[in-house]
Formats: C-alpha cells, sequence, structure tokens
C-alpha cells in the first residue's frame, strides 16, 4: 500500500490498522467515515508513531485517542 498517495482507501486502512494496534475497545467510536483526506499528513504521522511502538502506556493511548478525536470531521 502507497501512503503517500491521499485517498480515502489509505485512510480507511490507517485506521484500520491503529484500531487494531491500540486495540480499541470500542470499534464503533473511530470509523474511517469520521475523517477525510484533509486531515491526511497528520494521520499518517499517527499512523506512523503507533506502528513503530510495540505497547502503550494508558495515557499514551488516551492521547492518541484525543489526537485522532481532534481530526475527525466536523
Amino acid at each position: 500500500m502507497d501512503l503517500t498517495q491521499k485517498s480515502t482507501e489509505n485512510v480507511e486502512f490507517m485506521i484500520e490498522k491503529i484500531k487494531e494496534k491500540l486495540k480499541v475497545l470500542n470499534l464503533g467510536a473511530i470509523k474511517p467515515s469520521h475523517f477525510d483526506e484533509e486531515m491526511y499528513e497528520e494521520l499518517k504521522d499517527i499512523y506512523e508513531l503507533v506502528m513503530k511502538k510495540d505497547s502503550f502506556s494508558p495515557n499514551e493511548m488516551q492521547a492518541l485517542v484525543e489526537e485522532l478525536g481532534n481530526l475527525r470531521k466536523m
């Protein structure tokens, strides 16, 4: 997958991988449809950060989820 290209498919891919890695319990809380391509670079930065780490502290998880919330479409 070429994440250098902004696309709806890439947004969906990154959101799903972030949810898997963070083991998000409320899967409906973070949906690919909540994000658009305008925030692509910010979402990609979060995705890359999440993929680099093996585990997260509760505070890190909270911060990541809050940041994803800030990127959501209005």
